[in-house]
């Protein structure tokens, strides 16, 4: 009997992950649950990057408080980070259609590199805060890039992460944006 039990278990345990991968073989790799969607977002106060001027003007602290009043988004970004550059013009674009504020928590990042990405790709930031990772543990971010629709009131409507293609930009992002403008 010991012999069987000894042979089935093994067995049995490799069935249960056979059932787990085939269940799960189809599932969007980027989907990540956020438990802050559909609540406020959290408190925070994050002091400007270093020394950032662009475009003639000072970079601001960055705090909760600006993001009530209009729909925002919210993206985590870094200079070391290679997705990062690589959605970086999407962020360009959605700042030249003008429809919503886009605020930037850069996580972890040297000053000095924080200016030197934002000056060879662009700025299209309203305002950025320098993270040293607490914030960011505060709002969930698994790893950056990510990205969040704020609306009017506060509240987390959408989550990113990773970073943006032009179908993710396109077919997920603005109408999270358009969606949340509609609940104005």
């Amino acid at each position: 009997m010991k012999r069987i039990i000894l042979f089935a278990l093994p067995l049995i345990l490799l069935i249960g992950l056979l059932v787990i991968f085939a269940t799960n073989i189809d599932r969007d790799a980027s989907y990540v649950p956020s438990v802050l969607i559909n609540r406020p977002v959290p408190e925070f106060t994050l002091p400007p990057v270093e020394n950032l001027v662009l475009d003639g003007k000072v970079i601001e602290s960055f705090t909760r408080d600006d993001l009530f009043g209009q729909v925002s988004v919210v993206n985590v970004f870094a200079s070391w980070c290679a997705p990062c550059r690589q959605e970086h013009p999407f962020l360009m674009e959605l700042a030249a259609m003008g429809e919503v504020k886009i605020y930037g928590i850069n996580q972890k990042d040297a000053p000095e590199n924080a200016r030197a990405f934002l000056e060879e790709l662009g700025n299209p930031y309203d305002k950025i805060g320098a993270d040293s990772g607490r914030v960011s543990i505060e709002w969930g971010i698994y790893g950056i890039p990510e990205t969040f629709v704020i609306n009017k009131d506060g509240i987390i409507t959408y989550k990113h992460v990773g970073p943006f293609t032009r179908e993710t930009f396109e077919n997920s992002l603005l109408p999270a944006i358009r969606a949340a403008k509609s609940a104005e």
